[in-house]
């Protein structure tokens, strides 16, 4: 660099220029590690990390509302994740993988239904095991499923209930 003629003010514009250009270094540096421990709890707070184990596959008629990471739960406890979808070319049936803990052994007669957090929340997969048969390998498919109800299939029945239920009904007297 250059430094134009003129003594000391010279001197004085060079310091001034250096001295800026590490406070917005100083700066930046700080403001690049708060934002990465901001994405460190948020990756902790979400329960984001891979998960080991084995995999088994479900068939469903409809999966409404389940996505790629949905929990896989055993009695409310995580036991697993979602980790594929895709439609079987053949019966045009949604098939969900899921990656079951390995301490976690399944049976083939596991009820396997799609259950919901609430109103808001989301939907996750809800394991109900029976405690007979053999355990599972890796890659076998969960025969027992039970769809889930949407949330317009739920208020139609509601509505033909009400619609049908005697009591509702007036008497002329």
């Amino acid at each position: 660099m250059r430094l134009p003629v003129g003594g000391k003010k010279a001197e004085l514009s060079v310091a001034k220029v250096f001295s800026r250009r590490s406070i917005e270094t100083i700066l930046g540096a700080t403001a690049l590690s708060i934002l990465g421990v901001l994405v460190y709890f948020a990756f902790i707070a979400t329960d984001l990390r891979l998960d080991e184990g084995y995999e088994v596959t479900a068939k469903f008629n409809a999966v409404d509302g389940l996505v790629v990471g949905s929990d896989v739960r055993i009695g409310g406890v995580k036991v697993g994740a979602v980790v594929g979808q895709q439609v079987d070319p053949r019966d045009f049936k949604a098939i969900v993988s899921m990656t079951i803990r390995p301490d976690v052994r399944l049976t083939k007669d596991t009820l396997v239904s799609i259950g919901n957090d609430g109103l808001l929340g989301g939907n996750y997969i809800k394991l109900e095991l029976s405690g007979g048969g053999h355990a599972l390998i890796d890659g076998a498919e969960l025969t027992k499923t039970k769809d889930v109800i949407s949330l317009g299939e739920l208020l139609q029945r509601v509505l033909v209930l009400v619609r049908d239920d005697p009591s509702a009904k007036t008497s002329d007297f």
